[in-house]
């Protein structure tokens, strides 16, 4: 394994974030909803070739006022015996309360898997192709040859909670969902857009009605992949729903007494609904 002289003497007895891909590594022994995946970073030995870092710490009093350490470990690794891989989706809907916690164990984990990735896709400069280090000054990639400097990618998206004058909500079925399952209606938001411009726009193409009284209500960082997830309630204005066939193969109303199944926990989709369901929001 290639160790990274300084980090490797700081976080010799520290406890780190082991990924492959899209998943947690962790001795089987642990579980999947276990409150802490962080193991001591000696069984890093165990994978060589790894990306070994450390995601810096804000300032005290921010939400992450502490440091997190990670081992990136390459896609073709064999895992040890009595090694598991948990695809990190399945970890973080086993959580619950993720959304209220800011600096626990989830929001440690999800901050992790977003800069894991965004390793793992800046290698090289985009500007020049050169080989990308680390600044030694922030959380940023830095070409040595051009000096370009790059930050994690982060890709802001809307969903949006709609309900009628009936008291329904509406909800819709991606084609990559899971048989069965309904959610609210979500998308990026594209460049020159505001984050309201988003939300009329995806529900219009996506659903082809009009909604009004755009209220925000939440976000949540959601890194599958490099996602800020911005929540917002709206009413239905007009028009026919027709859903588009091309992501959403049907979209109906719901009352809270005839629901579909629904998206797991710890999303914010699941959030909204679950507030709505309360009728808190």
């Amino acid at each position: 394994m290639e160790k990274k002289s300084i980090l490797w003497e700081t976080l010799l007895d520290n406890c780190v974030f082991f990924f492959q891909g899209t998943s947690l590594l962790t001795p089987q022994e642990v579980s999947t909803a276990a409150p802490n995946w962080e193991i001591p970073l000696a069984f890093a030995e165990q994978f060589p070739f790894s990306d070994i870092f450390t995601i810096p710490g804000g300032d005290q009093g921010s939400v992450f006022s502490g440091a997190i350490s990670c081992v990136s470990v390459p896609a073709e690794a064999p895992l040890p015996p009595s090694w598991q891989a948990i695809p990190v989706r399945q970890v973080f809907a086993a959580i619950s309360g993720s959304l209220s916690n800011e600096t626990g164990p989830a929001a440690r984990l999800l901050r992790a898997f977003h800069v894991a990735q965004w390793r793992r896709e800046s290698l090289f400069c985009g500007s020049c192709g050169a080989k990308n280090g680390d600044s030694g000054t922030e959380l940023a990639r830095l070409c040595p040859v051009c000096g370009r400097v790059e930050f994690p990618r982060i890709a802001p998206a809307v969903i949006t909670l709609i309900t009628n004058d009936e008291g329904k909500i509406l909800l819709a079925h991606n084609k990559k969902f899971t048989p069965g399952v309904y959610s609210l209606i979500a998308g990026f938001v594209e460049a020159g857009e505001n984050l309201e411009a988003a939300a009329v726009r995806e529900i219009r193409e996506e659903i082809g009605i009009e909604i009004s009284g755009i209220k925000y209500i939440a976000s949540q960082p959601w890194p599958f992949p490099h996602s800020l997830m911005t929540g917002f309630s709206a009413r239905y204005a007009a028009g026919t729903i027709r859903p588009d066939g091309i992501e959403i193969e049907d979209a109906q109303w719901f009352s809270r007494d005839t629901l579909p199944l629904l998206p797991g926990p710890g999303s914010l989709s699941r959030c909204l609904i679950s507030r709505w369901l309360d009728r808190t929001l």
